[in-house]
């Protein structure tokens, strides 16, 4: 196994077009995100498939028990994959996830899913705050219009605006054709 682990966070069933909370592009981030866990699988990274679960039954989506909240089925989950179930934005926030990276000695991860804005964000400035070498992979992430103030902000605006950020100061923020190519090299 290599120092690398690949974050899958929340590519869940109620972010896509039958679900609870659809996403702008989720169905394309996914395809993606399918690429991006094939080379990681296919380079020997650990691969962590995370899922949100709200600690609310009645929770507007990923409601515990519920079909929204389980994990996309055309996602490659594999036997020795690692799964992280979490309750809030940040996937380190009161899971096992640090201990699980420490335990197989990751040094870099690289994050995928959904939303941007949210659990993308907090995911890979934990991360980076906790000591790992970042990548987030732009286009296998998603998230959806948002609304400031009266303001309607495009998905698409809120998801340049979050990965130029990430892109500053928090990680590498590259492409799935780049992310693939560059697992490729490194298996």
């Amino acid at each position: 196994m290599t120092k690398r682990a690949l974050l899958v966070v929340d590519i869940q069933n109620d972010y896509f077009t039958a679900g609870r909370w659809p996403l702008s592009g989720m169905e394309a981030a996914a395809a993606n995100a399918g690429r991006v866990i094939a080379a990681a699988h296919e380079a020997g990274d650990l691969v962590v498939f995370i899922a949100h679960v709200a600690a609310e039954p009645d929770a507007p989506f990923f409601a515990p028990g519920t079909e929204g909240a389980e994990l996309h089925a055309a996602l490659d989950v594999r036997p020795g994959d690692a799964r992280v179930v979490k309750h809030e934005v940040n996937a380190f926030k009161g899971t096992d996830l640090k201990q699980i990276l420490d335990e197989a000695g990751i040094e870099a991860v690289t994050v995928i899913g959904a939303m941007s804005h949210m659990c993308i964000d907090a995911a890979a400035r934990a991360a980076s705050d906790f000591g790992y070498a970042v990548t987030v992979v732009a286009d296998a992430c998603a998230t959806r219009d948002l609304d400031f103030a009266g303001a309607m902000v495009p998905a698409a605006a809120a998801h340049a605006a979050f990965m130029s950020a990430l892109g500053f100061a928090y990680a590498t923020v590259v492409s799935t054709a780049d992310y693939v190519a560059g697992a490729a090299k490194a298996a």
